[in-house]
This record gives C-alpha cells, sequence and structure tokens, in this order.
C-alpha cells in the first residue's frame, strides 16, 4: 500500500510538471489570430538595451511605439537612438509618455512635447496610465480626467493628431470610460479584448523577437496595413 502511494504521488507530480509546462509553452508562443490581426508591433524602452532594429523588422513587426518621457523631466536615454534606428530599418514609429500621479498633467505635456520630434512622420502619441511603477497615490477618476486633459490637450495640439490612451487591466478596471474619451490601447494577456473600441492590443508582456535580447512586449493593430499607414501619416 505504501509503495502505491508513492507511486501514486510521483504520477501525480509528473502530471503537474507536464501541465505546469504546457501552460509555460503555450504562454510562450501564444499570438493572436494572423488572419483577422495581420500587423504586429512591439512596445520598447532602455529596459531591452541595443536592438538590432534590422533584425526586429525581418521577424514580422511593422510598428514600435518608443518609450520617450516620464513625468515632468525624465526622458528615457534610449528613445533617440531607438525612434531613429527603428525609422531607418523601415517601421512605423511612435513615442508613448507613462503619465506619473504626483505630477500636474501640464507639466508632463511640456516634457513629452519638448523630447519628441515634430518634423517626421509618427504614430498618435500616446499616454501610458498604469499602477505599477507609479506614485503610490491613486487620484479619483475626476482628479485623473482633469490631470489627463491637461496633458492631452497641448500635446495633440504639437502633433496634430488625437492621442491614444494604454490603460493596464487594473487601471482600466478603475478608469476605462470615466477619463478623457480617446482610442485605448488595452493589455490583455492571452484573453482578446471582450469589446472593440481599441486601436492596440498588447496580448503579451514576456514575448520574444529576433534582435532583442529578452522580453518585450507583443501588440497587434486592429486592422490592417492601410490602418497602421493611416496613423502614421502627418497630419493634414
Amino acid at each position: 500500500m505504501k509503495n502505491r502511494i508513492v507511486l501514486l504521488g510521483l504520477v501525480s507530480l509528473v502530471s503537474v510538471c507536464l501541465v505546469a509546462a504546457g501552460g509555460y509553452l503555450y504562454f510562450r508562443s501564444y499570438s493572436p489570430d494572423r488572419d483577422k490581426y495581420p500587423v504586429r508591433g512591439i512596445d520598447v524602452s532602455h529596459h531591452q538595451g541595443q536592438i538590432d532594429w534590422r533584425r526586429v523588422a525581418a521577424d514580422d513587426v511593422a510598428f514600435a511605439v518608443i518609450k520617450a518621457t516620464e513625468g515632468g523631466d525624465h526622458v528615457d536615454d534610449a528613445f533617440s537612438t531607438n525612434l531613429r534606428e527603428a525609422r531607418a530599418a523601415g517601421l512605423a514609429v511612435g513615442a508613448y509618455h507613462f503619465f506619473t500621479f504626483c505630477r500636474p498633467g501640464v507639466d508632463q505635456a511640456k516634457n513629452f512635447i519638448s523630447v519628441v520630434p515634430h518634423d517626421q512622420p509618427l504614430l498618435p502619441p500616446v499616454v501610458d496610465v498604469e499602477f505599477g511603477g507609479n506614485c503610490p497615490q491613486r487620484p479619483t477618476p475626476e482628479q485623473l480626467s482633469t490631470e489627463l486633459a491637461a496633458f492631452l490637450a497641448p500635446v495633440e495640439a504639437a502633433f496634430g493628431k488625437p492621442a491614444i490612451v494604454y490603460l493596464t487591466d487594473e487601471a482600466a478596471q478603475t478608469y476605462a470610460g470615466r477619463i478623457a474619451a480617446r482610442p485605448l490601447w488595452l493589455r490583455s494577456l492571452l484573453l482578446e479584448p471582450d469589446h472593440g473600441d481599441w486601436v492596440y492590443w498588447q496580448y503579451h508582456n514576456r514575448g520574444r523577437v529576433d534582435g532583442i535580447d529578452g522580453d518585450v512586449d507583443l501588440n497587434v493593430l486592429q486592422g490592417g496595413p492601410a490602418v497602421l499607414k493611416a496613423l502614421s501619416a502627418p497630419p493634414r
């Protein structure tokens, strides 16, 4: 009886390990239906280190949204290099700003506008709203909407396009539908967003792309190449 219990325990352990390994491999390799979402992109910052953008472009990546700024005075030190080299590799490129809860929106807008070039074709500016890595205070939807409006007005005037708001799952639960109405970039790992009012969908936060050492966020665009071209066109 004792040997049988030990054997059953070993079988159960092996089964659990196989299920865990299968789940891990599925997570690592997951990608949305490419017939439905043919345009894939990445978002990066200095955390990705030195990037070989030509290899990235050859690995089925069509666009990159690159961190430019954070708060009222921080500039991502890889932004200029990433923007220049991603564009040279043929990708559609854009910039994003990490919105902090402890600086006025108008100060953050000045930071972003001063860093991102205005004389080049760019995807719409993105403002990243999330709790991770942010100030501990949590503004009410009304407070955040006011500060976002103070950020969005000058940014959209400078770049001539409506901005896109990036929301993580937790931030979306708190603020979606209760802050300044803008096109959305949603983060939903492994699950397609349950509503269609989004431009970008971040489906993976530990993806792998040739030309980048380590993990990178993977995204798809809602629409095909024509939509990407329209998004990156100069403002009229």
